[in-house]
């Protein structure tokens, strides 16, 4: 069934069950059709779909420990306050009269927090407490409402409360659950009738353990504390004052901003009811760059993101998100994108499987290496003869090695570089140590020959250094006489030509003083590092078959990442078919279909017209093309005219329609 006009109706199409069994089970089936290449798309996308996995698990594995820290710190919170309440010292009762909150700043990075909490909430039920609710600020916008959140995710039963439209949607929707009052004086009950059970008569008390695990706290997460309504937190907090000897209440506010935002929405007589801890979390732009380090900058994983695509969503997450999370998500679609569109990508993988999948190439994709621009830099610098190999052989063609090495640019000839290498030139000997130690540490888990090699020079060079005499290594002889007797000429000549001289005569002699032992290793060390950087990291651009691993389409991850809802509905609106799939609605650029829908008809028109558009003129040329549709007479009189088109009121309720939605 298809449909020409969006105003003709809504109808719904509901599928079978075959259909949803074939899509459920069908990711790979959606893969596969329509890709490029799709001899071994099959290939492709389990590739694809391995190595995303890898990438998955070594992520939140990172995001673990990354968090570890912040959230052990925030256990031994409540383990201590829950503890407290357990002393008869004075300072204990005084604290004890207190809620104990913990603020908790996250930064700004807002998608990324329900992870942190979802995490948080897991270890405290596993390991404090089961008691624990979480509650956002757009599902408690009024007091009753932030109660009854609370109490249903501690019970776990329905709470009633005075408003009849809520009690009668619970009754239609849970009618089994027996609802109970909202207040605390209920929750308290229900605290006590849970931790009775396993304060049973017949059994002696122990330890102070063992009566914190029977009076477990009740803790609340307030996940965005900025978004509360200040009033509702205000009067929620003095309510909780006043249970705080029945019931072991304890807050963690999820702060965004700043640790000041509580003094903002809190009154001192309402702040001063909560004994308040700061909690920091690891900066978002520390996460990214660790995430980086993990994802992409490594050896590990044979996929890469070229320049202007890591561009792209480094972007992104400074001027709109900060979402760690959101960057994450956009190497998916880059990885997803890379093997979809590119048939090459079958060799993005590891290098015992990269050969194996070089024997099964078949000639279609031998032809499009050949058409690389990479792959034709590499064979005009061949001789003729290899030239024609590559060009015409494909046997000769599939044992060529795959370089791959990422960078963005010459290193060597950026500024920054440059200085960092006068810089080492001036490093004293335990710097220069500690330096070289640091590469070496990088260089050992790396098993290509050439980094063995490189790293045994580094190792060379280091214990050469180590064993320099320290007053001896860095002190030049110097020629006395070369030295202090221009400086004593300094003092005696006044004369301008003459002061010059002296000061070259100094210079030159500096120049050609003889280099102590340290000064020859560094410079050796300094010379070793320099040339390992100019033949190790070149561009990826510059490699053969770099577009293999590397992905590079920074428009199509923009398109995706970065929407644009004004452009889809003008590219809608203008080419329907591209959303319908109807062949009625192909038309050549800049002609307007009759059997389009009457808003993309509408919208059509509208742009041939200039800053002011007659509505009488509009409603004509409307018409015209309608009229068309509607199987009406072009040699008539009347065909497309307004007094037509009254005698079909669909037509006019039609224009009506499509005008008012782009208007």
């Amino acid at each position: 069934m298809t449909t020409s006009s969006v105003s003709k109706g809504c109808f719904v199409f509901k599928p079978s069950a075959k259909k949803k069994k074939k899509t459920s089970s069908g990711l790979e089936d959606y893969f596969t059709h329509g890709c490029e290449g799709a001899e071994n798309s099959e290939v492709r996308f389990r590739l694809c779909h391995d190595l995303w996995n890898k990438m998955k698990t070594d992520t939140e594995v990172l995001q673990d420990e990354l968090n570890r820290k912040i959230l052990d710190s925030l256990l031994d919170f409540t383990r201590k306050c829950s503890s407290t309440r357990q002393h008869s010292d004075w300072a204990s009762q005084m604290r004890a009269s207190e809620i104990p909150t913990a603020a908790l700043v996250l930064g700004v990075n807002v998608p990324d927090h329900d992870m942190t909490f979802q995490s948080l909430s897991d270890l405290l039920q596993q390991s404090v407490t089961p008691h624990v609710a979480s509650v956002q600020a757009k599902e408690c916008g009024a007091l009753k409402h932030l109660m009854k959140r609370v109490l249903e995710r501690l019970m776990d039963t329905v709470v009633a409360v005075d408003d009849e439209d809520e009690e009668g949607a619970e009754q239609t929707s849970t009618p089994l659950h027996k609802s109970v009052h909202c207040s605390l004086s209920t929750l308290c009950d229900w605290y006590n009738t849970k931790t009775k059970k396993a304060n049973t008569p017949g059994k002696k008390r122990s330890s102070p353990v063992r009566d914190e695990q029977q009076q477990p706290p009740v803790v609340i997460i307030f996940k965005d504390l900025e978004a509360f309504n200040p009033k509702v937190l205000q009067d929620f907090i003095l309510i909780c004052s006043r249970y705080v000897e029945r019931l072991p209440l304890m807050f963690i506010f999820g702060i965004a901003t700043s640790p000041s935002t509580i003094q903002h929405m809190l009154p001192h007589s309402v702040s001063s009811l909560l004994c308040i801890e700061l909690f920091q979390s690891l900066s978002c732009t520390q996460h990214l760059a660790t995430v980086i380090d993990t994802l992409i900058l490594t050896p590990q994983f044979p996929f890469k993101l070229n320049s202007k695509v890591m561009q792209v969503l480094i972007s992104i997450f400074f001027y709109h998100d900060f979402s760690v999370r959101n960057f994450i998500k956009g190497v998916q679609v880059a990885l997803l994108e890379h093997f979809y569109s590119q048939p090459l990508s079958v060799l993005c993988c590891k290098k015992k499987e990269a050969l194996l999948n070089v024997m099964q190439l078949s000639h279609g994709d031998l032809e499009r290496i050949r058409q690389l621009a990479s792959f034709k830099r590499y064979v005009e610098k061949q001789e003729s003869e290899e030239q024609v190999n590559l060009l015409k052989n494909d046997t000769h063609l599939k044992i060529r090695e795959l370089h791959l090495i990422c960078l963005e640019k010459n290193v060597w000839e950026n500024e920054d570089y440059l200085s960092a290498m006068k810089l080492l030139k001036i490093f004293a000997k335990d710097e220069l140590i500690t330096l070289l130690q640091r590469c070496v540490e990088i260089l050992q888990p790396v098993k290509s020959k050439k980094m063995k090699s490189a790293y045994v020079q580094l190792e060379e060079l280091l214990t050469k250094l180590k064993q320099l005499d320290t007053g001896a290594a860095e002190t030049a002889p110097i020629d006395e006489d070369i030295i202090t007797s221009p400086v004593k000429d300094l003092q005696k000549k006044t004369n301008l030509f003459q002061l010059q001289k002296t000061l070259l005569e100094m210079n030159e002699s500096r120049r050609a003083k003889k280099l102590s032992p340290f000064e020859i290793l560094r410079n050796e060390a300094i010379d070793f590092m320099d040339s390992l950087v100019k033949s190790h990291l070149s561009p990826p651009e510059s490699q053969t078959l770099n577009e293999v691993c590397y992905y590079s389409s920074s428009a199509s991850v923009r398109r995706h990442l970065n929407a644009t809802p004004r452009t889809s509905i003008q590219a809608a609106l203008s080419t329907p078919y591209h959303f319908l799939q109807n062949d009625s609605l192909k038309t050549e650029d800049g002609t307007v279909s009759n059997a389009a829908p009457d808003v993309c008809i509408a919208y059509k028109l509208h742009l041939e017209c200039g800053r002011l558009i007659n509505l009488y003129d509009w409603l004509e040329a409307y018409a015209t093309v309608v009229s068309a549709a509607e199987g009406n007479n072009p040699d008539s009189d009347h065909f497309g005219k307004v007094d037509e088109v009254k005698q079909y009121p669909s037509i006019t309720f039609q224009y009506e329609r499509g005008s008012c939605l782009i208007l």
